[in-house]
């Protein structure tokens, strides 16, 4: 069964949604710039508000050590995601599983990422937009993806309601990333429960 994360959570009322109506996991921002920020207080509190069994992630964008480890020791998140140029030796060295997130430039080779990034539990494949390391609300060719990768894929990348279904047929992913698709049209970080509840739905049917 393929896996469910909603990222961008910025709220406990969202987090408690998204973990009844059936995600798998909920991801948390840590990347100033993004509408979806949240300060590492913020998140402590999220945090504490997901039930068992739900795994935590935390993401960054070439932060320096200094900031992951402030969020580490604040924050009791599960898993680290880098979106950035953050080499395998610096993704490996804090005492928590990761994600590599690869935006799927032209020519990008993911058999050579895979080997690069080794000791990471998964790639996250999301798509290339100069200048923006996620959340773009595009989505990106599937069929570049190859179906014998040997690492877990996580899916992200302009999936919603309509297109999570077809993507999962086609990609059988690990699991899919959701963080615009479910939010409110006019207020990125805000989810909306009824895109939430759909979203899985489609994913699970």
């Amino acid at each position: 069964m393929t896996r469910i994360k909603i990222c961008g959570i910025t709220n406990c009322t969202d987090a408690k949604y998204a973990c009844q109506a059936g995600a798998d996991a909920l991801g948390l921002v840590f990347y100033p710039p993004s509408p979806r920020y949240v300060t590492p207080q913020q998140a402590s509190g999220i945090v504490a508000a997901i039930p068992p069994f739900t795994s935590s992630l935390a993401l960054f964008v070439d932060a320096d050590r200094d900031t992951i480890e402030q969020v580490i020791e604040q924050v009791k998140v599960d898993i680290l995601q880098f979106h950035g140029q953050e080499t395998e030796a610096f993704c490996a060295s804090f005492s928590r599983p990761y994600i590599k997130a690869l935006r799927m430039k032209d020519g990008l080779d993911l058999y050579a990422m895979q080997e690069q990034y080794a000791s990471a539990r998964a790639l996250l494949l999301d798509t290339y937009v100069k200048g923006i390391p996620g959340g773009t609300g595009a989505s990106f060719n599937w069929d570049k993806i190859p179906q014998d990768l040997t690492q877990p894929v996580i899916l992200a990348g302009g999936l919603g309601v309509h297109n999570v279904a077809q993507a999962i047929r086609q990609v059988k992913p690990y699991a899919v990333d959701v963080s615009g698709g479910v939010e409110a049209d006019a207020d990125k970080g805000k989810k909306d429960r009824d895109k939430i509840k759909q979203f899985i739905h489609n994913a699970r049917a």
